[in-house]
């Protein structure tokens, strides 16, 4: 597989903070890393030449990019329509609440429309993500 035949793209709305930015960008990370198929992953493990092992990362392009947040919503339903896209997004509940039960029962009372996203990650083939987020300006 081709470096630039798959892409990742951070979305980040334009009124998160840098501090707030970061934390949506760990855990949105973590959710792509574990929902994706084995071939976003790079060689698995490098080896130095002191024999020191170092955990591999995606063998494919990661950028971070930035909208409002009035567009943000529109980009994540967009995405997820697109089937051959694996999207994580993430609501600014999982800012608000402490445990991941609390997180659950704060989406669970809430239809789609009433969510305020404050971030997401598109990975899937570059056509279809650069179709969806192409002309957004880089994280700065």
């Amino acid at each position: 597989m081709n470096y630039e035949d798959k892409k990742i793209v951070a979305i980040l709305a334009t009124t998160v903070e840098l501090s707030v930015a970061l934390n949506v960008i760990g855990h949105l990370s973590i959710s792509i890393g574990k929902y994706s198929n084995q071939d976003i992953m790079g060689e698995p493990i490098l080896i130095d030449k002191s024999k020191i092992q170092h955990l591999g990362i995606s063998r494919f392009p990661f950028i971070i990019t930035k909208v409002k947040a009035g567009k943000l919503k529109m980009v994540i339903d967009k995405a997820k329509s697109n089937l051959n896209l694996l999207v994580a997004d993430y609501p600014k509940e999982m800012l608000e609440t402490r445990t991941d039960e609390e997180l659950v029962h704060s989406i669970q009372e809430k239809e789609n429309n009433q969510l305020d996203y404050l971030g997401a990650i598109i990975y899937g083939d570059t056509k279809d993500v650069n179709e969806i987020t192409g002309k957004f300006q880089l994280w700065n």
